[in-house]
């Protein structure tokens, strides 16, 4: 695992929940928040926090679900319930303006919360935080709310039913991270699966996060409602993409143009959807060139 004096864990209330971050310290220096993925953890950050910890007040929140946060009772993770909880968070710790380094889901979160409260973010990073692209959106959106309200509902019965995956031992899980992202290094393998997994009571281990975070949301906002909150960021925003990833590049379905502030899309070659794993020292030169 990382070698580091590493954070100290904390927790807020948000909902009912009681959700857990990382706090590496520093509580005098300008506030930076480090937001992971879906059904990742705060500790994915420790590299970039490790980096920047002397500089920052480097905060890393487990969203709910996920990590050491609770899970939600009613196994329901909709958008709007990860907007609020980052919103409290940044309330409950006042740490406005505040900057955002966010990757994935936690991007898509950051990007709709800046657009909602643009005069609390001074710089935002998204790592792949743009979600599905206009084209699939379209497809997705062509079924009618009816039937993607039954859809759901079908996948929420098979979550239900649906047991928490079992490694007979850790170097199992390893060998599942391994095989998710091949960029990853054995190093990282290690530090990502020790924190992503708990031990059950019968010596085999499990993913920390819940298996309803399986089922994504059929009904949110439509792409244009999407597309407002992001040209209400004011704040200088750099969209990252990975040239190996799966997800596409914001500039080639115009996406990027809906941002009416100071935006560059910032590509990273050789590197899949994790770029800040898999290109990890470009990534840090860019941030800190960026912060």
């Amino acid at each position: 695992m990382i070698e580091t004096l590493g954070p100290t864990s904390r927790s807020f209330i948000s909902q009912r929940l009681r959700l857990n971050y990382q706090d590496w310290g520093n509580a005098d220096k300008p506030p930076l928040l480090l937001i992971h993925g879906g059904r990742d953890h705060s500790r994915s950050w420790d590299w970039v926090a490790q980096e920047l910890r002397h500089d920052w007040h480097v905060i890393a929140p487990d969203l709910r679900g996920h990590g050491d946060s609770a899970w939600s009772p009613d196994g329901n993770y909709d958008m709007s319930y990860y907007v609020y909880d980052l919103a409290q968070l940044i309330h409950q710790l006042k740490l406005a303006p505040v900057t955002i380094v966010s990757h994935s889901l936690g991007g898509n979160i950051s990007l709709r919360y800046t657009g909602l409260f643009p005069e609390t973010v001074r710089k935002l990073v998204a790592i792949e935080g743009l979600g599905p692209p206009p084209k699939l959106l379209k497809i997705l959106e062509d079924d009618s709310v009816a039937d993607r309200l039954r859809a759901w509902i079908g996948d929420k019965r098979a979550a239900a039913g649906r047991q928490p995956k079992r490694y007979a031992s850790f170097e199992e899980a390893l060998a599942r991270m391994k095989a998710e992202n091949g960029f990853l290094s054995d190093a990282q393998v290690e530090h990502l699966t020790a924190y992503g997994v708990a031990q059950n009571e019968d010596g085999s281990y499990s993913w920390k996060f819940d298996n309803h975070l399986y089922v994504w949301p059929r009904v949110d906002i439509s792409f244009d409602d999407k597309a407002a909150l992001w040209s209400a960021i004011t704040c200088p925003t750099r969209l990252c993409w990975g040239e190996e990833s799966w997800a596409i590049d914001p500039r080639t379905d115009g996406r990027a143009a809906y941002f009416n502030c100071d935006v560059e899309v910032v590509p990273f070659p050789k590197a899949g959807h994790w770029l800040h794993h898999d290109q990890f020292d470009m990534f840090m030169r860019f941030l800190r060139d960026f912060l």
